[in-house]
């Protein structure tokens, strides 16, 4: 199966975790109508982006949110790539995307490997003193063949992405919440740069702006081809981003244009 169709649902997070689940559940289900075979939330969909919030929401349980995700990818037989929530684990608190199957099975959990930790002109934020780091590099097997996922600072790491189109990913779904500041200037650019990279598909879920929060978001979800070219977009408003994505096209640019076939692995290695 070569062809499929992706959904990033860009939703605003609410200050009431309830209304925001709700309107989640109704941006899948139009999704899903509407022919989507992937669905994807943005980062931390269910609690507002902001530290006072983390610990609040984290205590709420990421349980029922876990349940609710999984009962809607079961209900309309989509792959639902859930954004990512407040985990608590172990004693600590994780940023976590989970992936459920068309029969609401749990196939894949990322805990963001890179914490954002900023501090530039007009911005500062510690990501690390609210969460802890994941370790682990996350593929996923679907029957349209593997994908990866990362969150939002994880983009900027290239050996990490590297990483998942080494262990056969054709598709990666980025959950992710880069500030106006940042977005406006990269966000575009990190997703055609990953996807040229390793020639394969990048799917750039964001959140939508919520103008006067402490934390504006950028917006701008997007879909970025294996040459590196954006095949859909939106702005900072909510809605439905869809794409058709032609998985041909992955070893089609690879035959073009030979990087990720021709990689010098005596030379320098990427784990695999």
């Amino acid at each position: 199966m070569e062809k499929l169709k992706v959904a990033v649902c860009q939703l605003r997070t609410e200050l009431e975790q309830e209304a925001t689940v709700e309107k989640a559940a109704r941006m899948i289900r139009e999704a899903a109508d509407k022919g989507a075979d992937f669905v994807c939330l943005p980062e931390m969909w269910n609690c507002p982006y902001d530290r006072a919030y983390f610990k609040k929401f984290a205590a709420l349980g990421h349980e029922k949110v876990f349940e609710t995700m999984s009962s809607l990818a079961r209900e309309k037989q989509i792959y639902l790539i859930g954004g990512s929530v407040p985990e608590t684990a172990d004693g600590k608190l994780y940023n976590t995307a989970f992936v459920f199957d068309r029969e609401g099975r749990l196939i894949a959990r990322h805990r963001k490997v890179h914490l954002f930790d900023v501090d530039i002109p007009g911005m500062r934020v510690m990501e690390s003193h609210n969460f802890a780091p994941g370790s682990e590099i996350t593929v996923f097997d679907t029957e349209y063949g593997k994908m990866g996922l990362a969150i939002c600072f994880d983009v900027r790491f290239p050996e990490l992405f590297r990483a998942m189109a080494l262990r056969g990913a054709n598709v990666i779904f980025l959950p992710a919440q880069f500030s106006v500041k940042t977005g406006s200037q990269h966000w575009e650019l990190m997703l055609r740069a990953r996807a040229m990279d390793n020639e394969l598909f990048m799917v750039g879920a964001s959140a939508a702006r919520y103008e006067g929060f402490s934390y504006e978001c950028w917006g701008h979800s997007a879909v970025a081809a294996p040459f590196g070219n954006i095949i859909a977009d939106c702005d900072e408003t909510e809605q439905i981003l869809y794409a058709d994505v032609d998985l041909s096209l992955v070893e089609q640019t690879r035959l073009q244009l030979p990087t990720v076939t021709r990689l010098r692995r005596d030379v320098y290695r990427v784990s695999e």
